[in-house]
């Protein structure tokens, strides 16, 4: 069985100085290369500090957080923003893009970041992005002049640009129209399928996440429920 690209074991958040309130309780969860899970849960239920403790954005209260067999709890800050940088893609369902920037310098600007420069090899990576998420003849268009979904396919195409082995996508349909959301998710299954991505995809939505191989739900910070979903 492959190397998990992400183990948390006892992952507890709480806040407050004085009196502290506890958000997460105890959360063991794996996933390995190739898996498309969804995390589900109401709202207030812990999955936003969960996405942002296992996407390096916070540090937990207890317990251990490992990215491909990292203890990341052994790194200082300076390390966590490198790691996530390269081994992390972040996928929300507001795109964050640059607005005057081009669909093709948006997606080759963490690959600019990591690099203080920009080369052709990151052009090359960039439109070939582009072109598998279908936007090609839209990569010198600024990001501004795009709809919706072109905007969420470039914000795809960008998580993509350092080949992580975990993606975190936070509502990544959320905004979009049934048409689209469907566009988007058969994209996103299309690029675990072929490239053994692993995804982890938090969504409201019940229709998108029958369509994923594993559901794990949170309730009031606690791991209630991690099923596979192959025979539904």
């Amino acid at each position: 069985m492959a190397d998990p690209v992400l183990r948390l074991a006892g992952v507890v958040k709480e806040y407050g100085n004085g009196v502290k309130t506890r958000v997460l309780h105890g959360i063991d969860l794996t996933i390995r290369p190739g898996e498309f899970t969804a995390l589900i849960g109401p709202s207030g239920s812990g999955k936003s500090t969960l996405l942002n403790i296992i996407g390096l954005l916070d540090r937990p209260t207890e317990g251990k957080v490992e990215i491909e067999g990292v203890d990341t709890s052994a790194l200082d800050d300076n390390g966590l923003t490198n790691l996530r940088g390269r081994r992390i893609g972040f996928v929300f369902q507001f795109h964050h893009l640059l607005p005057a920037f081009t669909a093709l310098e948006n997606v080759f600007l963490p690959m600019f970041s990591a690099a203080g420069r920009a080369d052709e090899k990151m052009r090359k990576r960039a439109m070939s992005l582009l072109q598998r998420v279908g936007l090609e003849p839209w990569a010198n268009k600024r990001t501004s002049t795009l709809s919706g979904g072109q905007q969420q396919r470039v914000a795809i195409a960008r998580s993509l640009c350092m080949r992580p082995p975990l993606v975190l996508a936070d509502e990544p349909t959320g905004n979009l129209d049934t048409r689209s959301a469907d566009q988007i998710f058969e994209l996103l299954r299309y690029i675990n399928e072929n490239e053994r991505t692993a995804f982890l995809v938090v969504t409201h939505d019940p229709r998108l996440a029958a369509r994923c191989d594993r559901i794990v739900e949170l309730v009031d910070g606690l791991l209630v429920s991690d099923r596979s979903n192959a025979a539904m």
